[in-house]
């Protein structure tokens, strides 16, 4: 058996860093995907291919996955920064895969559910492909959990039958991930997978490369579930100009920066997420009104706020300030301290951007991608 699916990148119009303290984001979906692929193999073990590496586990004997007793706790070491030997051996980029196999698969030493089909016990093998620049604030993972997530579902859904699966999500989940809306229920699976690399995701990420297009997202701590989404109806088309300033970011330490920034000036900071907040508003206003020079405005504006809680540098300030002349508005996109700067451009200055930023920066135009994780299934 074998299923594929797909998920769109994201750039984060509006909103970073502050939506992890209560602030609304806009973020969209754009024209790269992850691709992932899922074809049940007869070697008993889970096999992960991806341009980072190769990585593979036997599922049912000493593995990390036939080990554990809890889907809950094969990664409770991951998503709360506790060492655990078992699992500390998984590099960060192949853990979202395991986790998502066992919670589906719901294995343990007792009560052991193996994927199978009349004669034995099957494998998995699970292959990724992305146009999507790893590293650089774009989604790449994110994509890749909602992708897995999707391209899994369907397998087990293929091999042990829609009814035995619901009882399975429902079982080690206490959120209740498989609901009435199959795609809640992919949005939720690749949220928890994400959190095995980024403990404190918001889930802004994966809900945008779930649905695709352009959301705004509200993240509700305490609640369930813990965040909100809305479609935005665009009425104007955005001309995104994507530009990488080759600098790899790292988003823990990013995230830790802009915590000592609220610790050292709480007041600062509260009054920072109040004029967050009435940005947002002010630019789902523009984007009603088909004010594409007001967005542009507010793009800027919102950098000025991130170059307060001090996630700018000087490519990044550089980069922008070469596009002042042609962009309506250009900000950073993502965790910052590297990564990639975005613009508003209109179509016909699209082609003066090469002669103006540094040749060692990659740029690429971007459309907002309207469909979202899509996927579809092989039955060999």
């Amino acid at each position: 058996m074998k299923s594929i699916a797909s998920a769109p990148g994201k750039i984060i119009l509006f909103g970073e860093h502050f939506v992890v303290h209560g602030t609304k984001a806009i973020l969209a979906a754009i024209d790269k995907r992850v691709t992932v692929t899922t074809t049940t193999t007869q070697k008993q073990t889970l096999k992960i291919n991806s341009q980072l590496g190769t990585f593979e586990i036997p599922m049912y004997d000493d593995g990390v996955i036939g080990n554990r007793k809890d889907v809950q706790a094969l990664t409770y070491a991951a998503r709360r920064g506790v060492k655990d030997q078992q699992f500390a051996r998984i590099k960060s980029e192949f853990r979202p895969f395991v986790y998502l196999v066992a919670a589906l698969a719901r294995i343990d030493m007792e009560n052991r559910f193996a994927l199978s089909n009349e004669s034995e016990t099957l494998g998995l093998e699970i292959t990724i492909d992305s146009d999507i620049p790893v590293g650089v604030g774009l989604g790449s993972s994110s994509a890749c959990c909602v992708a897995a997530a999707a391209s899994l579902s369907a397998i087990f859904r293929m091999a042990i039958g829609k009814d035995r699966l619901e009882y399975l999500i429902k079982s080690f989940n206490t959120e209740g991930v498989l609901e009435e809306n199959e795609t809640r229920s992919i949005l939720n699976l690749a949220r928890l997978a994400e959190q095995t690399i980024f403990p404190d995701t918001s889930g802004a990420d994966c809900a945008v490369c779930t649905y695709g297009g352009m959301i705004e997202y509200t993240n509700l701590k305490g609640d369930v579930p813990p965040y909100q989404t809305k479609e935005i109806d665009n009425t104007f088309d955005l001309n995104l100009l994507i530009a990488n300033s080759m600098i790899p970011h790292n988003t823990k330490n990013s995230v830790e920066k802009v915590n000592k920034f609220k610790e050292n000036d709480k007041e600062r900071f509260s009054q920072l997420c109040d004029l967050e907040t009435k940005l947002i508003d002010e630019v789902i206003t523009a984007m009603k009104n088909n004010d594409a020079t007001a967005f542009g405005l507010k793009m800027s504006e919102n950098q000025k706020y991130l170059e307060e809680i001090q996630v700018s540098n000087d490519t990044l300030r550089d980069m922008i300030s070469s596009l002042e002349e042609i962009s309506l508005g250009a900000k950073i996109t993502g965790a910052g301290d590297g990564g990639c700067v975005i613009a508003l451009i209109k179509d016909e200055d699209m082609d003066k951007v090469p002669a103006l930023l540094p040749k060692d920066k990659e740029c690429f135009s971007a459309k907002i991608d309207t469909r979202g994780v899509k996927w579809s299934k092989i039955e060999e």
